[in-house]
């Protein structure tokens, strides 16, 4: 069956099988392991995922492509259609009864990738691996370190809450319809309790958006009015930055470091 993809729900089917398999072997899958699949499509992934795992939850918003996977995947007893939209899964209440850890794979629509990799990471007790593809560029924004022109609050986001890395680059002749671009197959690693005693991660996430959503003004001016005066003036002579320095070029380190009390 190929039914014609659906744009509004941002459909790209991985066409590639080479890729598929390259996707599979790089989630080192155990037989113990359960899996959530993100964007099930026409189950060909879901089918090799099946093979290898414990259990396979398939997540699929479009109702006609779950009618598919259930059809093509039927002598998979391991097997779970689940057919809703992944960010109104409670993956705690629905799937992780069990207190097994889940691996969470996935290629998923580009334009919700940010709240799905920002939802996955509320589960970061539950889930232990999140491997996506998603476009190039969002990759490397994902991935990015300080003083990098991709580096911004979404690079923070992901770092202070997991370990990101960009495993290998997949052509957009791959999928089907091919999207303008390329894109990479991305690993998140969740940190099981990334934050410390002392930081108010409410102040440590509003600090960041504040200086990046103004990075052409001075770290100074841009936090004017979110921290202290005495605060930025004691971090520049702790850091050695002047201040000149633009947002970019702290680290994550050094943003916690103005959100601690």
């Amino acid at each position: 069956m190929h039914p014609k993809p659906k744009k509004r729900l941002g459909q790209n089917f991985l066409i590639d099988a080479n890729i598929r398999r390259k996707i599979v072997s790089a989630c080192q899958i155990h037989p113990s392991d359960v899996l959530v699949e993100i964007g099930a499509g026409r189950g060909e992934l879901t089918r090799m995922l099946a093979a290898q795992a414990a259990k396979v939850y398939a997540v699929e918003l479009d109702p006609a492509l779950a009618a598919i996977v259930k059809e093509e995947c039927k002598e998979a007893s391991n097997l779970v259609i689940v057919n809703r939209d992944v960010l109104k899964l409670d993956l705690k209440k629905e799937i992780g009864g069990s207190g097994t850890k889940i691996k969470v794979i996935g290629n998923i629509p580009y334009y919700i990738s940010t709240p799905i990799i920002e939802n996955l990471l509320q589960y970061r007790d539950l889930v232990s691996d999140i491997y996506i593809t998603v476009q190039k560029e969002f990759g490397r924004r994902v991935c990015s370190a300080a003083g990098s022109k991709e580096y911004g609050s979404l690079s923070c986001f992901v770092r202070y809450h997991a370990e990101p890395k960009i495993m290998f680059y997949i052509t957009r002749s791959c999928f089907r319809p091919a999207p303008k671009i390329d894109s990479c197959f991305l690993h998140i690693r969740p940190r099981p309790y990334p934050g410390q005693a002392h930081i108010d991660e409410r102040l440590l996430f509003k600090i960041i958006r504040a200086a990046f959503n103004q990075r052409r003004k001075t770290l100074r001016n841009s936090l004017a009015g979110v921290v202290c005066r005495q605060k930025l003036e004691h971090f520049f002579r702790a850091f050695r930055h002047d201040h000149g320095v633009r947002p970019e070029q702290l680290s994550l380190e050094e943003f916690i470091y103005l959100a601690s009390s």
